[in-house]
Formats: structure tokens, sequence, C-alpha cells
């Protein structure tokens, strides 16, 4: 599948397919391409897939944050003209996907989660003393997957640039403190639209009771496992995570 890569105005994004939106949202060390075979399985299956850059590391300091990048989604769907859209977001994505949820609930048609953050998470801080050694963080990268292997050098050199950058550094801790203020344990009874967990069962940043607990806590949501499979199961088996997300949009009627 070729992807049409868009810049527009502050949103660079992709795109491909056509019908029924479905909004991707990557996580905090997310990349684009973490999504390839969503995309290339989705689009030909009359589904509008759409994934915006989330502007991390570009917006003001005081304004790194869940809230903004929620409402900098707000923003991307007015430009797109999209309503009655599915949000799937991975990790910090999936957060970012509650979060507009909870603002935003009447534009929002089914949420997606598969490695999410919002009511725990197990986040690479204590690494960031030792960000210099590569070693270290070559191990940190291997431990998000079940397979180490699935840690290419290019994902392991992109973390250890971003926890070397000033810059990248100061935004991510800024992002992991405010994913932590903005626990959304009391609002998931709240949410009433179709919540398909798609989860790793060896995950170790949100671990599976985290899965459990969101599947308790949203009252319209259907829980998936995957096995053999850590925080990234769209990455690790994403054949295996295009059948079940397919069979979550076809129960659902999405």
């Amino acid at each position: 599948m070729v992807y049409n890569y868009k810049k527009e105005g502050k949103f660079n994004y992709l795109e491909a397919g056509e019908g029924q939106p479905i909004i991707i949202l990557h996580g905090l060390m997310g990349n684009l391409s973490n999504f390839d075979q969503v995309f290339d399985y989705f689009s030909a299956k009359g589904y509008k897939i759409l994934m915006p850059e989330l502007p991390i590391y570009s917006l003001p300091l005081l304004r790194t944050n869940v809230k903004s990048l929620a409402r900098f989604i707000k923003r991307f769907t007015e430009h797109k003209e999209l309503n009655d859209y599915i949000l799937l977001g991975n990790s910090l994505g999936g957060h970012i996907a509650l979060y507009y949820t909870k603002q935003y609930p009447k534009r929002v048609k089914g949420i997606v989660l598969t490695g999410s953050s919002g009511l725990y998470e197990n986040s690479m801080g204590e690494s960031y003393p030792k960000r210099g050694d590569y070693e270290y963080i070559k191990k940190k990268a291997e431990g998000v997957f079940y397979d180490p292997k699935m840690a290419s050098k290019e994902i392991v050199d992109d973390v250890y640039e971003s926890v070397n950058d000033r810059n990248k550094l100061i935004r991510t801790l800024s992002i992991a403190k405010s994913a932590i203020r903005h626990n959304m344990a009391k609002d998931l009874p709240k949410m009433n639209m179709p919540a398909g967990l798609i989860w790793g069962k060896n995950d170790t940043v949100t671990p599976p009771e985290v899965a459990e607990e969101f599947h308790k806590l949203l009252p319209k949501s259907t829980l998936y496992w995957i096995d053999k499979c850590g925080h990234a199961p769209m990455m690790e088996h994403p054949k295996e995570f295009n059948q079940l997300l397919e069979k979550w949009l076809v129960q659902e009627k999405l």
C-alpha cells in the first residue's frame, strides 16, 4: 500500500483508504511505521486510516501534556472535517484517545486501546541517569517486546537519540508527569461507546492487570489477549492484531 503522506499547515499525517475513519495515535517513542500493517490491511477493507504525527517535541514546554495533545487531535479532526471516527491508540496514544473521548464523547464512535497508559505504566524513567549508556538503553528498548530481536538497531538508535537530546528529554519527562496527573480511572465508567482492548500477555510496561482494570471500568469493552507479546502487539504480532481488531469492528458493527 502506498500511503499518502501529507503536510497541511501544522499537520503532518499519513492517510490511506476510504470509508469509516480510524484515527491512529502513536506512543511517546512511537513511529508512524509501527502501524504499517494496520494501514495495509484496513485501508483495503473499507476504512479511511489516518495517523497524525503528534507534536510531542515541538509544543511549548508548559503545554507538553496529554490535554494539549488531545486538543491537537480535535484541531486535526476539524481540519479533516471528520465525525463519528474510531480512535486507536498505543501506549501514550491510548491515553490521548481516552482523554479526548472524555472531552468530546459525541465525536467518537469507538475506541481501541493496545498497551495504553491512563491507569498505570512502568515507565523508562529510571533509565535517564544512564542515558549515555547505549547498551543500557538497548536493554530497555528490548524489554518493550516479548522477543528482544524486535528492538531493531533503528528503534534503539531512535530511543537513544531521544533520551540524549535535552529538548526531547525534558518534554518526555513533562509528558510522563502529565500522564500520571491525568489518571482516567474515574472517567472510564462514563465512556459508553464500544471499546476494544487488544493486549500483549507479556506486556511489562502496561502489564496484563492494567488491561483487566480497563476492561472492568469501561462499560462496553471487549478484551482480547495476544500470547508471547509485549507492549506493541501491532508490531510484534501484526496479523493476529489485525484479525482481532477486525473481529471487534464486525462485532460492534463499526
